[in-house]
């Protein structure tokens, strides 16, 4: 489709150029008294963010940010809730040539240590509630939001802005495996050019949307498309500050005239189980993380309005696999498929795997992890002509393509991709645990899609009961992050391993080792 090529050639030169420079091109570029976000409290009050306003702050942040020693290239996580002020500070870091690691705020003190160790950070941007979970990093500064807001109140606001370039990196996140800790994944600036091209193709995202991608900014789905893609398109995004709740869910939809709507869908899901008064009129809803259900399909075009599209993509490439929402591209929905490729990617199937042509996909931007050679080469063919997502599926005779398993293990939880390492590297710091493999099976309540569980081998003193159990689920939840605590704790004499050691999660996901 030309004219579908032609917009993204055209992205793709601008992000890609030299001189590009992520503030001008998510922030000062667009008109002042445009509203960016409109952030929903959970008593529904609004507050409008406009650009003016966010360029005026983060100059200010950013001269607060550099007399603390903050430079290009340097690494600065940040655990904020849903405020303005993590927008400001996410646009003035990037007016440094600064690196955004985002921290999710369900995470626990381990997570958070690993992810600040890791990323070689000087600096953390927290908020108070979250402080304590920073208490063990006596060597990075630990900055309160409301300390740098108050600080730069009184700072001249920054009138530079760093270039660095399409092949800059200007965030890092990380990404769990099984096998060790999680990995960094560098986001260069010309990954704009991919994020614009799914929210214009996949979630056919226009001017007239009210656009609310629910999704926490903590993980990629949500940092790409709740915020950074709406700002380098100029489209208001909204923000809700409320935890999660079917009924929260869909008060939010009806105050605020929600039109195109994306979450997880365990959303759907739990909106489709509760008892509220539905009743929507969405033009576009869409899901990702893993596949729908018919059931879940069925009661959407009912109840929203529209149906709701499936669509797949990783932390390492964003969205790549979608049914299309826009109308150019728009196709009748086949059961259990993601749809087709994004405009500027193609995929196909290697080593049963679902993969993607580097060569023939300019929308391409993942070249590596950061510091892990080796774990980058297992990404990529041999010749690096295919990069491999490790998840396996299959392409029909129309290119529609189906996801059939993970290769790598990774638990699908209420949208969140949970590696077993985490938890597991958690689990065995307990003097009673002598070996444990964490796995995800289907959540029972038909709600979250998988639930976290443990089996743990015991030291010959421990005693297996419930109080043990819960003591266990607590390390989790202290130490590593609330949303991946295991549901239910087995407590076995061994493991299953092949003849070389490895464990064999697939008996245990199919319970044939309980």
């Amino acid at each position: 489709m030309p004219a579908i090529d032609d917009t993204i050639t055209a992205w793709l030169e601008e992000y890609s150029s030299s001189t590009a420079d992520g503030a001008y091109l998510l922030c000062d570029r667009h008109p002042a008294h445009t509203v960016a976000f409109t952030f929903v409290g959970s008593d529904l009050k609004a507050e409008d963010l406009t650009y003016g306003e966010i360029a005026e702050r983060s100059r200010r942040y950013s001269t607060a940010l550099r007399e603390m020693g903050v430079g290009r290239g340097d690494r600065v996580p940040i655990m904020l809730g849903k405020r303005p002020e993590l927008i400001v500070a996410l646009v003035a870091l990037w007016r440094i040539g600064a690196v955004h690691v985002p921290l999710f705020t369900a995470f626990a003190s381990g997570a958070v240590e690993l992810r600040v160790d890791d990323s070689a950070a000087q600096l953390v941007i927290t908020e108070a509630a979250h402080r304590e979970k920073f208490s063990s990093l006596t060597e990075v500064k630990i900055l309160d939001i409301t300390e740098l807001d108050t600080l730069a109140q009184t700072c001249a606001p920054d009138t530079s802005s760093v270039t660095i370039g399409g092949a800059g990196t200007f965030a890092q996140l990380y990404t769990s495996g099984t096998t060790g800790k999680p990995k960094a994944v560098p986001v260069p600036l010309r990954a704009l050019a991919s994020f614009r091209s799914y929210l214009t193709f996949s979630l056919d995202v226009q001017e007239s949307d009210v656009y609310w991608n629910a999704a926490d900014p903590g993980w990629a789905y949500g940092l790409y498309y709740s915020i950074i893609a709406p700002l380098a398109a100029g489209q208001r995004s909204l923000m809700f500050e409320g935890g999660f709740t079917p009924e929260s869910t869909l008060e939010v939809l009806r105050t605020f005239g929600v039109t195109n709507f994306t979450g997880a869908p365990t959303m759907y899901r739990a909106m489709r189980k509760s008892t509220a008064d539905v009743k929507l009129t969405l033009r576009r809803a869409s899901s990702a993380g893993e596949p729908l259900t018919p059931e879940v399909l069925d009661w959407a075009t009912r109840q929203l309005g529209c149906e709701v599209r499936d669509h797949y993509g990783q932390t390492e490439v964003g969205m790549v696999i979608c049914n299309h929402w826009h109308p150019e591209l728009a196709r009748p929905t086949k059961q259990g498929s993601m749809g087709q490729p994004l405009p500027g990617y193609t995929a196909g199937i290697v080593d049963d795997q679902i993969a993607i042509d580097v060569e023939h996909s300019p929308l391409m931007w993942f070249g590596g992890y950061h510091n892990a050679a080796a774990k980058t080469a297992a990404r990529f063919t041999s010749n690096r002509a295919w990069y491999l997502t490790a998840d396996t599926g299959r392409v029909d005779a129309d290119g529609d393509f189906f996801f059939s398993a993970r290769d790598d293990d990774v638990i699908l939880a209420a949208g969140y991709r949970i590696g077993p390492f985490d938890v597991e590297s958690v689990l065995v710091t307990h003097p009673s645990v002598v070996e444990v493999a964490v796995v995800g099976r289907a959540d029972p309540d038909g709600i979250r899609g998988e639930v976290v569980e443990a089996f743990v081998v015991l030291d010959s003193t421990a005693v297996p009961d419930a109080s043990l159990e819960r003591e266990l689920q607590n390390l989790v939840r202290d130490k590593y992050s609330k949303h991946a605590y295991p549901r239910t704790v087995h407590f076995v004499e061994s493991l299953p391993k092949t003849p070389s050691g490895k464990i064999q999660r697939f008996l245990l996901r199919n319970g044939s080792h309980d």
